[in-house]
């Protein structure tokens, strides 16, 4: 099966690849000379998931999925939530957006936060929702080099390690978007 992933994010299709198998066959919207910018204003994270899906579906026509991530801080009311990916701003970097979470939970000693991820599937029949989420806490500094986005300073529930220590097979167990993307796999069989 090839499933068209609705993402620009080489870590979330290489993580997507790894849970999903041999059997499926992801495709970056790149690889099909696709470069301009999926929109994403929804206001929860099925509607973004959704969305891009149902856009990269109108281009392609192709079954395809996408997701939205979003780490929800309970401090912080569940900010940043469906705001993640540009909680420091419409154009700022993942190490910006830690840095505005750092400062924004200083002196705070409630850290507990979950990651969530929603997943859309589209193959032109009804969309298929997946969803997967992880608990954990905030760290007070950054801790790590592998992962991505807020990997250095989650560490999930019952490790000591944040995201960004662990080993890809290790984080792809537990992840958020791994539990989606396993949750996702067993679906797939159901497709038309």
């Amino acid at each position: 099966m090839e499933l068209i992933f609705a993402t620009a994010n080489i870590h979330k299709c290489r993580e997507a690849q790894a849970i999903l198998g041999p059997s499926v066959s992801i495709i970056m919207p790149s690889q099909l000379h696709f470069t301009q910018g999926i929109p994403e204003t929804g206001v929860t994270l099925k509607e973004n998931a959704l969305q891009k899906a149902c856009f990269i579906w109108e281009i392609f026509r192709r079954p395809c999925f996408a997701d939205d991530t979003g780490l929800e801080v309970d401090a912080l009311d569940g900010a940043p939530g469906v705001y993640s990916a540009r909680y420091a701003g419409e154009h700022c970097t993942p190490r910006d957006n830690v840095q505005k979470l750092l400062r924004e939970m200083d002196g705070i000693t409630d850290r507990t936060a979950r990651f969530r991820c929603v997943i859309a599937v589209l193959t032109g029949s009804e969309p298929l929702f997946f969803e997967g989420t992880v608990e954990g806490s905030i760290t007070c500094t950054p801790a790590g080099d592998k992962g991505f986005g807020y990997d250095p300073v989650f560490v999930p529930s019952g490790y000591t390690k944040t995201f960004a220590q662990l080993n890809a097979a290790e984080k792809n167990r537990i992840s958020h978007r791994g539990r989606a993307l396993t949750n996702m796999a067993a679906g797939i069989y159901r497709l038309p």
